[in-house]
């Protein structure tokens, strides 16, 4: 151990910048490996945290076109339920969570409003999900006026009290009673923190025209899924309504359901084998390339070890032995690496890395992930330090005695092909990020049909419906607001909205429906390009009126002035991107939100002048809506906002990869540098000559560079194509896509070509400035 602690001392002191960039680089990448899979941990366990995960299936219809849709009306659920011993439970939710403003009415604060997302349920729920209840019974469901609440919100409001039989009146006066505290369930996790209420017995009980719920089942076993579909069939023949006859249902595993893409009105979270595959893969070269460099130090140590090394062996030391002590000082390093990266990723906790990851960073969170990368650097540690070991002992001192194996043929181009591979590594990633930032800047930035410009948006609470002609006079006296609208939902922020099925021509349709305010188009500026725009009168119409898009004009063959039950069809406007990038333009029908229907209002619209300060306009708006109620919590935001976080996923995923992209790529480069370092000390007498002869210092930079250049050129030609099927393949996510432009590809090779050279250039132009007679005279 002794000779194991002295020579690596001799080479720290010996190579000081060389060994301590190594040791930088390699703890870097174990650092950026972890938090790398600390991500890919989170999306690939996502659900599988949940009880009995494997046994919960979503259930979802399937059309006769092959569409399929997530949500089912109740009637159906019910049949399902009783139609097979092998379903233990089974439940239904609505489609989505709402936003209450709640007061607490005993305990502390209960002077203070507070704005909660509330899911309603059937009393089931836990009988198919599993909670850990801090407080009261997870049955509370069951009984009536009893709510279900996570800790998180308990002590939000209440703070270190008992939050068990506490009350919370809504604004509409209705009041709950606290029947149980869960403890919150993991980020991973679809099952929501929020405040659970139970679905009223008789709601939509016998409508089966209204499919407006998820629905979900546990079976006794995972197989018992496979015949639960023709038992359905036999079970419901005489129990189907005629419409829902010949129904197909499919049911997907609940762990499944994160990486389902292909099923309208699915509001779970998402994500994609592919950018975990593409996460994972980054992971690995990272560590991959570090180890190159790892090896191809120990590799440029060579010339300058042995003799040192063969000297041991003419003092009576075997190969064997000094192998082994070599292989040890390589573990070590490794180690000594991988000490300081748990360093680095304590550090991360701090930094905007944080940010970018899903999961919890924290070292206490992830210790089987660490141990499991202490012994990932054992092996890094085994692994690149076994063939330089068996190297620098393999060789008699009779071709020590002659000079430089490191500049041998052979030598070199072992170390051409390792730092390669860290060439393709490097641009196929900076590749990749290029193309997903412009993916994430074609969604921000595409023209989605309207105007998003100078928008301001805002949730409307109760006290905002009953009083809209108020504010909207007020908004408008302003010189800041040039107008103001209201709607249902934030147009583009979601994959799907509310769906309706009908009848029209006697053919069923489904469309997707968003109901306006009459004068949303304008202040939108959508165009109606055929029939004509809503109007203030038919807002006071006995029935309202549609304007769809062309989409479902050409696929249900529209007419102008036609109905739809009682409703008729006034018009037509272009297929603007009324949801997300990520889904196509489907049918959509704006809906008019007539004086009796006025409860669907949801969104108010405010639009700014142009020439107004947006953030005294945001003022302006905040005074009015306090005006109306001073207690309400208003979200105002603005709507270029409101996209952002659309796309916040995207944004994050492609911030992390870029991230990691820079680290591998500054990985490479330490790499490139230590070759540099050795091989400008090694040719220092063949530049000495050079320069004696008459070469010019540009001439001698060039002669370094060559080597590169060529071994980068190579690089490139084999990272495009890698890159080009790893975005296609993530660009299979998205409905709308940006093009493959082939000047990144030329970009991201001319960036690493400029980082290569300007580093190899640096170190050659030192050694190209010696004196070559110093240099002559050491030799």
């Amino acid at each position: 151990m002794k000779s194991v602690i002295r020579n690596f001392i001799f080479v720290l002191r010996r190579f000081k910048t060389a060994t301590f960039l190594n040791i930088l680089g390699l703890s870097v990448a174990f650092a950026s490996f972890m938090i790398i899979m600390m991500q890919v941990n989170f999306d690939s366990n996502f659900d599988k945290n949940i009880a009995n995960s494997d046994c919960i299936y979503r259930v979802e219809q399937t059309h006769k076109d092959g569409s399929k849709q997530a949500i089912i009306c109740r009637p159906l659920s019910d049949i399902l339920f009783q139609s097979s011993p092998h379903i233990l439970a089974g439940t239904i939710t609505n489609f989505s969570t709402e936003k209450f403003f709640i007061k607490p009415i005993t305990g502390n604060n209960s002077n203070l409003g507070f704005q909660e997302e509330m899911f309603s349920v059937t009393s089931t729920y836990t009988d198919v999900f599993h909670f850990d209840m801090a407080e009261g019974s997870d049955k509370a469901l069951s009984e009536p006026g009893k709510i279900l609440i996570p800790e998180s919100i308990a002590h939000k409001i209440w703070g270190e009290e008992y939050a068990m039989n506490k009350q919370i009146k809504l604004e509409d006066n209705t009041i709950y009673t606290i029947g149980g505290v869960y403890k919150d369930f993991p980020k991973n996790s679809s099952l929501l923190n929020v405040i659970y209420y139970k679905i009223p017995d008789d709601e939509n009980s016998k409508h089966w025209g209204n499919s407006n719920y998820n629905l979900f089942i546990r079976v006794d076993s995972p197989d018992a899924v496979n015949g639960l579909f023709e038992t359905f069939t036999k079970y419901a023949t005489n129990e189907l309504n005629e419409d829902w006859k010949g129904v197909m249902l499919q049911f997907t595993q609940l762990p499944e359901v994160h990486y389902t893409t292909d099923v309208f009105y699915d509001r779970h979270p998402k994500s994609s084998r592919q950018t975990i595959a593409i996460l994972f893969a980054i992971a690995f070269v990272i560590v991959i390339i570090a180890g190159v460099n790892f090896t191809n130090f120990s590799m440029a140590l060579t010339p300058a070890r042995i003799r040192s090394i063969n000297t041991q062996k003419v003092l009576g030391a075997t190969e064997t032995e000094l192998r082994i002590t070599l292989l040890i000082e390589a573990v070590c390093t490794a180690m000594v690496a991988f000490v300081l990266s748990v360093l680095w990723l304590k550090l991360m906790q701090y930094s905007l890395i944080q940010e970018l990851v899903n999961g919890d960073i924290a070292i206490i969170a992830n210790l089987s992930l660490i141990a499991l990368s202490a012994l990932m650097a054992l092996v890094i540690g085994i692994v690149s330090g076994i063939y330089p070991a068996y190297y620098m002992t393999s060789f008699p001192p009779a071709l020590v005695l002659k000079g430089n194996f490191g500049l041998s043929g052979k030598g070199r181009r072992m170390r051409n092909i390792l730092i390669g591979f860290q060439f393709i590594a490097s641009l196929a990633l900076i590749m990749s990020a290029g193309l997903m930032y412009m993916q994430n800047y074609f969604m921000q930035n595409s023209d989605l049909g309207y105007d998003k410009e100078e928008l301001i948006v805002v949730g409307a609470n109760s006290k905002v419906k009953e009083k809209w002609g108020l504010l909207k006079t007020e908004l408008k006296s302003h010189p800041e607001i040039k107008d103001v609208t209201k709607s249902m939902v934030l147009l583009s922020s979601s994959e799907q909205y509310m769906g309706w099925g009908m009848k029209y021509k006697e053919n069923s349709i489904t469309f997707q429906c968003l109901p306006v305010d009459y004068s949303f188009l304008d202040v939108m500026e959508i165009d109606v390009t055929e029939g004509r725009n809503f109007k203030e009168s038919d807002a006071s119409r006995s029935h309202p009126c549609f304007i769809f898009n062309e989409k479902a004009k050409k696929e249900y063959n529209m007419e102008l002035n036609t109905m739809i039950d009682s409703m008729e069809i006034i018009g037509f406007v272009q297929d603007i991107k009324f949801a997300t990038l990520r889904t196509e333009v489907v049918p959509m029908a704006f809906y008019l939100i007539t004086d009796k229907n006025n409860g669907m209002v949801n969104q108010i619209y405010i639009k700014t002048s142009k020439e107004a300060n947006p953030y005294v306009a945001i003022e302006t708006v905040k005074k009015s809506l306090n005006s109306i109620d001073p207690d309400f919590p208003y979200n105002i935001r603005f709507f270029d906002d409101v996209l952002n976080k659309t796309y916040q996923k995207e944004k994050k995923l492609s911030m992390l990869i870029t991230t990691f992209s820079l680290i591998a790529i500054l990985i490479s480069i330490v790499g490139v540098f230590g070759l540099v370092i050795f091989e400008s000390e090694y040719r220092r007498k063949e530049i000495s000559i050079r320069k004696v002869m008459g070469s010019s210092i540009n001439e001698i930079l060039l002669l370094f560079n060559k080597t590169y250049i060529k071994i980068l050129a190579v690089c490139f030609i084999l990272a495009t194509p890698i890159s080009y099927y790893i975005i296609n393949r993530w660009l299979e996510n998205f409905a709308y896509r940006t093009p493959m432009h082939w000047w990144i590809f030329l970009a991201s090779g001319i960036i690493i070509s400029l980082i290569v050279i300007v580093t190899v250039s640096w170190q050659s132009w030192k050694t190209a400035n010696m004196n070559p007679v110093d240099s002559l005279k050491n030799e």
